[in-house]
């Protein structure tokens, strides 16, 4: 079951390996999030799920603080243009502990423009820190980005950035992930899904909700290679609880 859930997550969080066959699903046409699932029946979630992400993040209810345990101290190993995202690849190690359980960071990736949305603002950029515990559980913890200062860490990976889709590139400076994220991590939590097909039920969901900041320069220096938006439309909550911790 491991095995399986991570082929899931490895896959439907942007991977190289889906990418390579664009045809699967796009962000636009004929393969636009709205006909997901009609392209494979394996994506039938993504139209009858009732707890699809990403959300609008709105009505949060306040509960004891619940800082988020994230120890992430090794240097991420290599950048991906899988032609849905760019996908960072990271050394096993780095861990975020949550519900007493450990969940290892398997990879992060963003979105242009943001995906989740609070009180329906929607940001410049979205990062997705995907973990997945020993039983193969997800736990995503997303950062949003706005306009204004240059975030050196960025900096580092997207001058790594391949051109072109499918080419991976090492990381030939040291980046430390810890600055991706704001000091103050007091988050929103949900129950969600993947954002991409199979648009898998099931995700703890994080949205830190101090944003990070990032130039017009950067954005537009994602935003060039990916010719596209690459965010899934807000779905309904279908009477889910969202939290702020």
């Amino acid at each position: 079951m491991k095995a399986k859930l991570l082929a899931v997550v490895l896959a439907a969080f942007c991977s190289q390996a889906m990418a390579q066959d664009a045809a699967h699903w796009s962000y636009e046409g004929e393969a636009a999030p709205q006909n997901w699932s009609k392209l494979n029946p394996e994506f039938m979630l993504c139209e009858k799920g009732k707890n699809q992400s990403p959300v609008d993040i709105h009505g949060a209810l306040q509960t004891h603080s619940q800082p988020l345990n994230i120890d992430y101290k090794l240097a991420p190993e290599s950048v991906i243009n899988n032609g849905h995202s760019i996908q960072v690849d990271v050394k096993e190690g780095d861990v975020l502990t949550l519900d007493g359980e450990r969940f290892v960071l398997q990879q992060f990736h963003f979105h242009a423009p943001s995906e989740n949305t609070i009180n329906g603002k929607s940001f410049p950029l979205e990062a997705h820190f995907v973990h997945m515990d020993a039983a193969g559980e997800i736990a995503v913890v997303a950062v949003m980005f706005d306009i204004g200062k240059s975030n050196s860490a960025l900096e580092k990976i997207w001058q790594r950035i391949p051109a072109q889709i499918g080419q991976k590139a090492p990381l030939t400076e040291k980046v430390d992930l810890n600055n991706l994220l704001p000091k103050n991590l007091t988050h929103y939590r949900f129950s969600g899904s993947l954002t991409t097909p199979p648009c898998t039920e099931g995700v703890r969901w994080l949205v830190v909700q101090q944003p990070m900041t990032v130039t017009v320069q950067q954005l537009n220096a994602f935003t060039s290679v990916m010719h596209h938006a690459n965010n899934r439309p807000v779905q309904k909550l279908d009477g889910r609880v969202i939290v702020s911790e």
